[in-house]
């Protein structure tokens, strides 16, 4: 088996990371309309991987996956993507990436990480131990709310 390597994305790797996360959205049956008002949200600069914190995923050479975390306060970060390729939803891949975003934000000193997720995404947040808090609107789709969620850190070390 070929060992799954999380590193920081590299900026010449932003118009690779917004093709995955396009085609990882479209994953759940979207249409093309509703594709291409979430276009600009999902798409990333070399700038956004310069300033923000960007992890790929990668076994073989392949890039899997992605996650991106925003740091809100000393005590607060927010997993702003997780995306994984298509093919690979499912396998485990997701959860190695939020696994690692959560050792991240703890390591940053985080005690706990705010969610935003797609509908589709709500039970893989909550197996991974986030707490459904509310919702937030899309920012993509007007009157679109999605689910928010709250994944307290403390219990990543107790866990």
């Amino acid at each position: 088996m070929t060992v799954l390597t999380i590193r920081p994305a590299a900026p010449p790797e932003a118009s690779t990371l917004t093709e995955l996360a396009l085609r990882s959205k479209a994953y759940w049956g979207y249409s093309e309309q509703f594709m291409a008002a979430c276009r600009a949200e999902l798409t990333y600069s070399a700038d956004d991987l310069r300033r923000g914190s960007f992890f790929v995923a990668e076994q073989a050479g392949a890039l899997l996956g992605f996650y991106a975390l925003a740091r809100h306060s000393t005590a607060e970060v927010e997993l702003e993507a997780l995306f994984v390729e298509p093919a690979y939803i499912g396998q485990g891949y997701g959860r190695a990436l939020i696994e690692h975003a959560k050792a991240m934000a703890k390591a940053w000193g985080a005690e706990v990480m705010i969610v935003q997720g797609d509908p589709n995404a709500r039970d893989f947040y909550l197996a991974a131990g986030g707490e459904l808090t509310g919702e937030r609107e899309s920012a993509s789709i007007p009157g679109r709310y999605l689910p928010t969620f709250s994944i307290w850190l403390r219990a990543v070390e107790e866990g």
